[in-house]
């Protein structure tokens, strides 16, 4: 196969802190502080959660009025943030019984390699063994990435220029803003390998989500039906948020990350350009609140008695840390102190769980499936998973001042 393209070997070099356009604000002590401090809790919070979870079985949420801690398999798309977690806290604190859980659950998971019926294995599969191949290298690991991604490549179509995302009836093709977090996999996968196949799909899929996902003021759809064997757009649709036409917030979270990690694998400006986009439509969102932490959809009937979705705050917070990186002077400075606001907010009541309580999670709060009734205002794993990025993300750019 051909190699891919010149800008993955600039991608090798370039690593969140020691390559960026610009040195964003200096980071607070005081909370570095407290993050050091939220990484021992977390610790600890995750001691309490190992005991909740039963073998072979992974966490999802906990509800406190019931005392009710619900797990998922290995084939639910969040399997991927339980590990991913615990190796960012062992990262931090070097507690090895975090690294020892990580690996005896990694085996539960590493079956999900060949699961080709889903698009959610850059989450399942890159979150932790990608997480766990970084900080201790093995060919096994590798080998499991690789697998993944073919796995996840295998959902692509060049006709319509995306990876499905929701099987569904043979006439739709449904592809969700959510994806664009599963590319990054794609990406180490043709770094790995040099095969550029990888490469070009995660353009081609980023691309065309670029071309039909967003509206004028740079909010997206949650949900694109297109014709399978024609690659027209039938419908655009918000699943998961208020109203077709709102901008339901995780939704928003998911596009700011995903586009920020395509400047960050391609170089190429226009990526660049769609996430600082992104990043002003939420920073400048009449409805968004002061600590940042935005309601489950902007565009919620009742705010400002909406809830919050701390998970949504939790991934804004690590791609703007991120983006903030890559940007001008004026809007790294903006990127950094909203991320700073959303990171103090998030260490505090009351969104930090109380030691000992909330079945182990960090974060109190977020908002799965409104419309469904489901996961509604409780701890959800990967806000837990970005929060805990967007800490580690705070103190390396603190480091490398």
């Amino acid at each position: 196969m051909k190699k891919p393209h010149v800008f993955i070997f600039c991608s090798l070099l370039l690593s969140l802190t020691a390559c960026s356009v610009r040195k964003p604000l200096k980071p607070d002590a005081g909370l570095i502080k407290t993050i050091d401090q939220n990484f021992s809790d977390a610790s600890a919070q995750y001691k309490v959660m190992m005991k909740y979870l039963p073998p072979d079985r992974f966490p999802k949420t906990f509800y406190s009025e019931t005392k009710k801690f619900e797990t998922s398999g290995s084939d639910w798309w969040c399997s991927g943030f339980y590990p991913g977690t615990l190796l960012y806290i062992y990262e931090q604190t070097h507690d090895q019984a975090l690294y020892t859980e990580t690996e005896r659950i990694l085996k539960v998971l590493e079956k999900e390699q060949y699961n080709k019926t889903t698009h959610d294995l850059g989450f399942m599969m890159y979150c932790s063994f990608g997480n766990a191949n970084r900080i201790a290298p093995k060919t096994e690991y590798r080998d499991i990435l690789i697998n993944s991604a073919k796995s996840l490549a295998s959902r692509f179509d060049p006709r319509v220029g995306c990876i499905k995302s929701w099987d569904s009836k043979k006439d739709e093709y449904l592809v969700i803003i959510d994806n664009m977090m599963n590319l990054e996999l794609l990406f180490w996968a043709s770094e790995a390998t040099g095969d550029s196949s990888f490469y070009k799909i995660a353009v081609t899929h980023a691309e065309t989500t670029m071309k039909n996902h967003f509206r004028p003021d740079y909010s997206s759809w949650h949900v694109i039906n297109y014709n399978p064997e024609t690659g027209a757009v039938q419908k655009k649709r918000t699943a998961q948020g208020y109203s077709d036409e709102s901008a339901w917030a995780r939704g928003q979270a998911w596009g700011l990350y995903g586009y920020t990690v395509m400047y960050r694998k391609t170089k190429d400006k226009k990526f660049l350009d769609q996430a600082n986009q992104i990043a002003g439509f939420i920073l400048n969102h009449p409805n968004l609140p002061k600590d940042k932490i935005p309601y489950w959809d902007f565009n919620a009937p009742d705010i400002p008695n909406a809830l919050r979705d701390a998970s949504a705050g939790a991934v804004m917070a690590s791609a703007l840390l991120e983006l903030s990186q890559y940007t001008d002077k004026k809007n790294s400075n903006t990127y950094f102190t909203a991320a700073e606001t959303m990171i103090r907010t998030l260490c505090g009541p009351p969104y930090k769980a109380a030691p000992g309580t909330n079945g182990g999670f960090i974060l109190k709060h977020s908002v799965g499936h409104l419309p469904q009734k489901s996961e509604v205002d409780v701890p959800l794993t990967y806000a837990d998973y970005y929060f805990v990025e967007a800490m580690k993300r705070y103190k390396d750019i603190a480091d490398n001042k």
